[in-house]
């Protein structure tokens, strides 16, 4: 049977996205203005936003969660956009993870804090890929679970999962977070060599290759473009996409490379910058399984950044296709 959808694993957490009349100093009190609970993390959000994309493919999610009230939103929210939990494990006695998105109201910057729960208890073990029959598999991100960051025999378990995908036919992506840029650095070189694409922005693409892709307080492109060229001297198999603020730069094995300047968005649409990056990698991913041009992909995944900007929560700005491409157009795209 041929293999068809996308299988996205690893990080699953719920934000609980608080927006915040302002960040405060030490010992003062800052009050909460509004509050939502959502998905989370590059696994959940994946499937998610692919989900709200209207994706005409199956859609699964693979990792753990804890027997608790975020473990069961968790389900709640693949049940009700048709995301397949069969690869979804529910730990007795466990917390699911979950972060605090402390968003600034006047100017939507956010403040993380994460409590890892069962993330920290993820393990090679917990992905059975051998039962998937999807042709993509999105994974994310070292640097924030415990367990599968500790190193092994094909490097860390994240590299020891992506191996096997390989291993069974699967067309593999990741996506990382951003931590200490040694940490990147680490945890991801071993993975390279058994992935497909990848997409990232500018700062973990700078962590892991070790180029400055900075001028001044901006990327600048051309030094994008360079990173984007050692990731796939580094191991990268096929493709390459660095994504920044000013818009998204792919780089393919066969030399070509794609430019694509971000939207303009009106400042008085946006709510928060939660979940930009992980909308923009769903755009490439809807795009690679679909078979897209990859100018058509860079220009989704542009607009669905920038449609995700209108929600404090990760995905709940996601619109349908259509939506996201007509709400570019109209908004116009910066140049790059």
């Amino acid at each position: 049977m041929a293999r068809n959808g996308i299988l996205c694993g690893g990080s699953i957490c719920i934000d609980v996205n608080k927006v915040i009349d302002r960040l405060p100093p030490p010992e003062h009190v800052a009050t909460i203005v509004a509050e939502t609970p959502d998905s989370g993390g590059p696994g959940f959000n994946m499937a998610v936003n692919l989900a709200r994309l209207g994706a005409g493919f199956p859609l699964g999610l693979s990792g753990v969660v804890g027997d608790d009230d975020f473990g069961r939103l968790t389900q709640e929210i693949c049940r009700r956009h048709g995301i397949d939990t069969a690869g979804l494990s529910m730990l007795a006695g466990q917390r699911t993870a979950y972060t605090d998105v402390m968003i600034e109201q006047a100017t939507g910057r956010r403040t993380f804090f994460y409590l890892p729960g069962v993330n920290a208890l993820l393990a090679p073990s917990h992905f059975e890929l051998g039962a998937t029959r999807a042709r993509i598999f999105h994974f994310g991100a070292p640097g924030v679970h415990e367990r599968m960051d500790r190193p092994t025999a094909h490097g860390n378990g994240f590299s020891e999962v992506l191996a096997e995908a390989k291993e069974l036919g699967l067309q593999t992506n990741m996506e990382l977070v951003c931590v200490a840029p040694e940490r990147i650095h680490a945890l991801t070189t071993p993975c390279l060599p058994y992935l497909d694409s990848i997409v990232i922005n500018e700062l973990e693409a700078a962590a892991v290759t070790g180029i400055d892709v900075m001028n001044g307080q901006v990327a600048d492109p051309e030094r994008v473009e360079a990173a984007g060229r050692a990731l796939l001297r580094l191991g990268i198999r096929e493709l390459v996409v660095i994504h920044f603020p000013a818009g998204g730069i792919a780089v393919s094995r066969t030399g070509q490379v794609w430019r694509q300047a971000a939207v303009q968005v009106p400042p008085s649409d946006i709510k928060s910058t939660n979940g930009a990056g992980d909308a923009f990698a769903s755009g490439i991913l809807l795009g690679l399984h679909e078979g897209w041009p990859m100018e058509r992909s860079l220009k989704l995944a542009v607009c669905a950044a920038a449609v995700s900007l209108g929600s404090y929560s990760t995905s709940g700005g996601i619109q349908p296709v259509a939506a996201c491409l007509a709400y570019g157009e109209a908004a116009g795209f910066k140049t790059l």
